[in-house]
């Protein structure tokens, strides 16, 4: 009985750990430039692709709206715009989706890698991902 209790347990546990390592969830994003808190970004998946919604603006730009994005997303608020848009996980990394950039209004490919359960790295890129740049983004507990 006791060996019973241990597996079950022992099973738990490693289902939570297994949880903890999925880039589902809130994220909080860093701007570049300050280095300070800027959004928060929910992460759900749908049908196995990854999207990306922005649920909270950090800063003093809570009404800022998405002036400069291509087509339906044009002039939407930002809060409540998706970011990220159809990413499938494809080994250790999600890829083959996109990422908005709500200041700019460019799209470009995106992809997303954990690094450990509380940080995950969030790929942007034109063509090839070595021609892109990688912001670090922080879970939310």
């Amino acid at each position: 009985m006791k060996n019973v209790i241990v597996v079950f347990a022992l099973s738990v546990i490693a289902s939570l750990g297994l949880q903890a390592q999925t880039v589902t969830g809130k994220w909080k994003t860093i701007d570049d430039e300050t280095g300070k808190p800027k959004s928060i970004v929910e992460i759900t998946e749908d049908n196995g692709k990854i999207y990306g919604k922005v649920i909270e603006i950090l800063t003093d730009k809570k009404d800022a709206k998405c002036d400069k994005c291509p087509g339906a997303d044009k002039g939407k608020p930002i809060k409540g715009l998706t970011i990220i848009k159809g990413l499938k996980k494809d080994g250790s990394e999600y890829s083959g989706g996109t990422i908005t950039d709500p200041g700019s209004g460019k799209e470009y490919k995106c992809a997303l890698k954990l690094d450990g359960a509380d940080k995950l790295n969030v790929r942007g890129y034109i063509g090839i991902q070595a021609l892109g740049r990688t912001q670090t983004w922080i879970r939310v507990k």
